[in-house]
């Protein structure tokens, strides 16, 4: 996959105009947090991005994470908010939502 850089702005545009697609996945809120959120990334980061659900199915996870990827033309690390570690409870506060 190409390694453009990107930047939290772009990401989060590429996403607000792609949400039509996304939505058909029954996606209720998506939101960047990690490395790219803070500017901290390397050449080859993925890019994390929370997700919820309408209703998570296997389909409805790998097609977005498709999705995600030919969009932004990067590796993504698609975590579901709701199977979301304890450990992890920082994400919550961290993350950034696009517009749907």
């Amino acid at each position: 996959m190409a390694k453009k850089k990107l930047s939290y702005k772009e990401i989060m545009k590429k996403l607000e105009e792609h949400k039509n697609d996304i939505c058909k996945y029954g996606v209720r809120k998506i939101g960047l947090f990690g490395s790219f959120l803070r500017n901290k990334q390397k050449r080859g980061s993925d890019i994390d991005i929370l997700v919820s659900f309408d209703r998570v199915t296997f389909d409805n996870y790998i097609g977005l994470k498709f999705l995600l990827e030919k969009i932004l033309r990067r590796e993504v690390d698609l975590v579901i908010e709701k199977d979301l570690r304890s450990e992890l409870n920082y994400v919550k506060d961290e993350v950034r939502y696009a517009r749907l």
